[in-house]
């Protein structure tokens, strides 16, 4: 039985420009961190993609593919506007239940709406109310299955701005024909690791047992896909979200803030974000990790505790909170501990979180006190604009590493430069 509508936006950061940019429609757009031939692109139009450009792609090797390639660096805040529109035109049709990523998000299916005819007609309101209400430069391919992982299947099977509806009846024959590595989760190293366990092909795959799946994979996830690939709804990992066990930021310093002094503000302004986003989400962090990595790759302090294949990491005890006193002491640890030289990336982590459950008070009047500074400067901060208030040390990077893509988890519109992901 149909269960599951799995909405997936066509080139979303590339449609979105080619949206407010009409000069951009129908051409080759490829939209970048910033303007350089040094990074990689971050998405890309349909009529770029047809030249080979993809996610991940060097620049200087897209613009040698798709000559008059255009460069656009994104925006990360307007990619967030538009996402926010787009569920709420998608609410217009079904409640959005499960938003999975910036361009992706899913709904359930309840009484008639699982019956295919209908399903198909919803599928296509859907599809209409995003183009009408936020653009019509906004497609989307969308899948219909009894569970969301097969949903999400049928999303990618007809691309762009495809509509696919699997019924339980339809499998396995309708994904025979497929890749491996087609299926969300199996990724070039577990490719590898399946072929060299004989296993080549999604019909091989079908005829495996569950306990010969949990041995392939070598865990319990081998285990689900036996009831995923199956259109199972009973082990469908749609109900609720892992628990998030990082937050962080890094950064890449542009040639004026490789010395000392501005790499360190910078590094502070990550650790700022980074604390406001654990208040935010309701998280306290055990530890904190600074990453540095160098301009010449640090090869010669040679072999020593800290270092790692490409830079210099060591990580603070916080014990449990995410008050920005305290973070700011173990970074101030941290950074003084660092070997000296110009740096090329800084990254700041909190890791081992907690979910601040009921956003119960520490039980030491001094903590207290700490956790009411920092929501009162967060609280100001909302109010008035980003890093109205901020360290003094952060002072020259206040408008550095600004908020890049978020992929996986998307910020409120109301919580000021509170970024999402990796960042640089």
């Amino acid at each position: 039985m149909l269960a599951v509508m799995y909405i997936d936006m066509n080139s979303f950061f590339a449609s979105v420009e080619q949206q407010n940019r009409p000069e951009l429609r129908g051409k080759p757009v490829a939209v970048v961190p910033m303007v350089t031939d040094s990074t990689s692109c971050l998405a890309a139009s349909y009529e770029a993609k047809a030249f080979g450009v993809k996610t991940g792609v060097k620049v200087g090797d897209a613009k040698r593919m798709c000559p008059g390639l255009i460069l656009v660096q994104g925006s990360h805040d307007q990619y967030i506007r538009v996402h926010h529109d787009i569920l709420k035109a998608a609410d217009t049709v079904l409640p959005v239940h499960q938003v999975h990523s910036i361009d992706e998000f899913a709904c359930r299916l309840m009484g008639t709406e699982r019956e295919p005819a209908r399903a198909t007609e919803l599928g296509q309101r859907m599809k209409r109310a995003i183009r009408t209400r936020v653009g019509e430069c906004l497609t989307c391919s969308v899948g219909v299955a009894p569970n969301r992982f097969l949903a999400k299947v049928a999303a990618d099977l007809q691309k762009p701005d495809g509509l696919t509806v699997l019924r339980a009846e339809d499998i396995p024959a309708r994904l025979l024909h497929l890749k491996l590595i087609d299926f969300p989760g199996i990724g070039p190293r577990m490719n590898e690791r399946l072929k060299r366990l004989g296993i080549t092909t999604v019909e091989q795959m079908y005829a495996m047992s569950e306990a010969d799946l949990g041995k392939a994979w070598g865990s319990v996830v081998g285990r689900e896909w036996y009831y995923q690939i199956r259109g199972l709804p009973s082990h469908d990992p749609f109900e609720g979200e892992p628990p998030r066990r990082t937050i962080g930021h890094s950064h890449v310093l542009g040639p004026e803030r490789r010395d000392e002094a501005p790499a360190r503000a910078v590094a502070m302004r990550l650790l700022m974000k980074v604390g406001q986003r654990a208040r935010h989400l309701g998280y306290t962090a055990q530890h904190l990790t600074l990453y540095v990595r160098y301009l010449d790759g640090g090869h010669e302090y040679g072999p020593r505790q800290g270092w790692g294949r490409r830079g210099w990491t060591s990580r603070a005890a916080l014990g449990g909170v995410n008050d920005a006193p305290t973070l700011l002491r173990a970074f101030t640890d941290l950074w003084e501990k660092r070997p000296p030289g110009r740096l090329i990336q800084v990254a700041v982590t909190l890791h081992d979180l907690a979910p601040n459950l009921g956003g119960t008070p520490s039980l030491f009047e001094e903590q207290r006190r700490l956790d009411s500074l920092s929501k009162a400067v967060d609280s100001i901060n909302k109010r008035y604009g980003a890093d109205v208030v901020y360290p003094a040390a952060m002072q020259d990077a206040r408008k550095a590493a600004p908020r890049r893509i978020a992929f996986g988890n998307i910020p409120s519109l109301d919580v000021p430069d509170v970024g999402s992901g990796d960042e640089g």
